[in-house]
């Protein structure tokens, strides 16, 4: 199984933070992952098929209810054939970023992948647009790592790998 480690930054090349006027929280997890995959495929494989079901059942839940407090809910965005589970928001041949803006938070997911260095990166940051954020966030936090390293765990065996 290939390790995924967590990084003390962003990655220099990523382009993740553009746009973004501060960030809150950032996480940048990496795997060691050689890929003949497009950066399309890679994505979709990590944010959509790789997906854990409980994850995607505590998706749903959230779905449910976060309507009701005007909150965009990402219920349609699941449903979508697109590789990004949120609106891609800036793509180039090697980064996808996708996410929101709402009320409450805005952030971005981003998967990068270093051919050079065999590296594929899963970061996501978040800027607390106020106190709700900060409040919605902080339950959901532990969920988001669990998931972040259970998609990148998935990666070692169903990532299109060349040698």
């Amino acid at each position: 199984m290939k390790t995924v480690t967590r990084q003390t930054a962003i990655p220099e090349k990523s382009i993740i933070a553009n746009g973004f006027d501060s960030i809150d929280y950032f996480d940048t997890y990496r795997i060691v992952c050689s890929t003949s995959g497009s950066v399309e495929e890679i994505t979709a494989q990590i944010l959509k098929r790789n997906l854990p079901k409980w994850a995607k059942w505590l998706m749903y839940i959230r779905a449910s209810i976060v309507w009701i407090f005007g909150l965009k809910s990402g219920r349609k965005m699941m449903r979508e054939e697109q590789s990004a589970i949120f609106p891609v928001i800036e793509q180039n041949e090697n980064e996808i970023v996708s996410g929101i803006n709402d009320k409450h938070l805005d952030f971005r997911v981003s998967v990068l992948i270093d051919r050079k260095n065999a590296f594929i990166y899963l970061t996501t940051i978040v800027h607390f647009n106020n106190f709700w954020g900060r409040m919605y966030f902080l339950p959901i936090k532990p969920f988001h790592n669990m998931i972040i390293k259970s998609m990148l765990r998935k990666d070692a065996k169903t990532l299109q790998i060349s040698t």
